[in-house]
């Protein structure tokens, strides 16, 4: 019986909506919960400051890889997260709800970040590359569940009984969830470090200044982020206006990463005469192997397009003029179908290998451009007409029928896309560093919002939706030009010697 419950048909899915659901309360039911306690829109905003530690989860990200075993990490995050949850729901009945919960939600929020860096080491260290892959479709479905879960169910107490009972079903949800994982969930790794020696390199002086001056760092980043001078600078310069945080974030790493590979050489001396430089080898190892700009390429515009695409889709269908019925397409039609995507996507790589699959998943993915493409020329008409009426005409059965299809389409390829990219960063991950490497390249994938934020509104405006999501097709061209170049697709990545290239 504990070998069933121990199968990774279980946990594939247990870890993955486990991390989805401190991401939502954190990111997404707080401002509902915030709001709906008589909080200014000014301070629901301040709200985005939660999203810091997922975008710079890659800093600390190596320290998983080295102490403890990412199991006992998932244990130790989910144990804290509960503690969170119970304390927050306790807080919501009193006076200091608002403040309290505010603390607890930015101090979870970084647990929660940690918790997962922690999921994705364990996938990886628990399944073989098969095995990787052929779970993709259990990691998305979890996730989505996971979110509808605090979004739905969550919001939906809170705001209709109380916020202590919301919480406290919250709360007993995740428990129920770790203490499966306390008695199911396998160990597949062998500790070299533990906790304790963790702790002792935390609490040395050098340490704490690094850790300050780091902080110190990503908080005047934030802070310049939204400065009246940038701001000024914003208004004479457009492109500023769509470079948030997470945006600076994602240069910054990129930046950071092609230091490292320009002087690859003289760094790794230097590691190695280090006792203790799994820190920076972390990264070094990242950076330091074949065919490096050719993955970045890859990693950085596999969904530049895709996201260009789904960035206008949303205004389409309000200038079409079927808002009132956006809310059913993208739940009834969108949420299975990307899941079920993911599922056929992960399956397919797992059955035929990454090598075979990769371009043809790519291309239907960004075959639905061209499709959207072709049904904005179709309902243009109702775009002039219905574009900014309070009472817009309708556009019919069989046209509202074309566009749900269209749209189940995208999402089912985006599923499939979802798959590859998965799984392709979980092939470059070198073994010493799976969790530190799963971070990186993921952060590295939301410098394609940048693009796509930048081009794709000022595209719709000037040429109109049909040529922007042709346009948007063309995008997604590199990455597909670079997938024969591609190296480490059929196995997970292995050490690179001294002299790796920069191609």
């Amino acid at each position: 019986m504990k070998e069933k419950l121990s199968a990774p048909h279980f946990w594939a899915f247990t870890t993955y909506f486990t991390e989805g659901f401190p991401f939502t309360l954190f990111r997404t039911v707080s401002s509902v919960f915030f709001r709906d306690m008589g909080v200014s829109l000014e301070g629901v905003g301040l709200t985005s400051l939660l999203g810091i530690p997922w975008i710079v989860k890659f800093l600390w990200s190596p320290a998983l890889d080295r102490y403890a075993t990412k199991r006992k990490w998932i244990l130790a995050m989910q144990g804290i997260l509960v503690v969170t949850m119970v304390i927050t729901a306790i807080m919501a009945s009193t006076q200091l709800a608002v403040p309290a919960i505010a603390a607890l939600f930015l101090t979870g929020a970084f647990f929660s970040a940690t918790h997962d860096i922690a999921i994705d080491g364990y996938y990886m260290e628990a399944l073989d590359s098969d095995g990787q892959a052929k779970f993709v479709g259990y990691r998305v479905m979890a996730y989505r569940i996971a979110m509808m879960t605090g979004t739905g169910v969550v919001v939906t107490l809170g705001t209709t009984l109380n916020w202590t009972v919301a919480f406290s079903c919250g709360a007993a949800v995740f428990g129920l969830f770790f203490l499966y994982h306390v008695f199911f969930l396998p160990e597949p790794q062998v500790e070299t470090h533990s906790f304790g020696r963790l702790f002792q390199i935390i609490l040395q002086l050098k340490t704490l200044v690094v850790g300050a001056g780091i902080a110190l760092i990503v908080i005047v980043t934030k802070w310049v982020v939204h400065t009246v001078f940038v701001q000024q600078l914003a208004a004479r310069i457009p492109i500023l206006h769509k470079l948030g945080f997470a945006q600076w974030a994602g240069i910054l790493l990129l930046s950071g990463l092609v230091i490292l590979a320009l002087f690859r050489r003289s760094i790794r001396r230097k590691l190695e005469k280090s006792r203790d430089s799994n820190y920076a080898a972390a990264f070094l190892t990242f950076i330091d192997r074949d065919h490096t700009g050719i993955m970045l390429t890859f990693i950085i515009t596999l969904r530049a397009g895709e996201w260009m695409l789904t960035t206008m889709v949303a205004p389409f269908m309000v200038d079409v003029g079927i808002k009132v019925h956006y809310g059913w397409i993208t739940a009834a039609v969108g949420l299975p179908s990307s899941i079920i995507g993911a599922m056929l996507g992960g399956w397919l790589i797992s059955r035929y290998t990454l090598k075979r699959t990769i371009w043809p998943l790519i291309v239907i993915q960004n075959c639905t451009n061209i499709l959207y493409m072709f049904l904005a020329f179709h309902l243009q008409s109702f775009v002039q007409m219905n574009t900014g009426s309070a009472h817009p005409a309708a556009i019919g059965g069989f046209n509202l029928f074309l566009v749900a299809s269209v749209h189940g389409f995208e999402q089912f390829s985006g599923g499939l896309g979802t798959a590859v990219l998965m799984t392709y960063l979980m092939r470059i991950c070198l073994k010493e560093h799976k969790a530190a490497h799963y971070a990186i390249g993921s952060g590295l994938m939301s410098l394609s919002g940048l693009f796509t934020g930048m081009s794709s509104g000022f595209l719709a405006e000037w040429l109109g939706y049909g040529w922007m999501f042709g346009m948007s097709f063309i995008v997604a061209i590199p990455a597909m030009m670079v997938i024969p170049f591609l190296p480490n697709m059929d196995a997970p990545a292995q050490p690179q010697p001294v002299d790796g290239g920069w191609s």
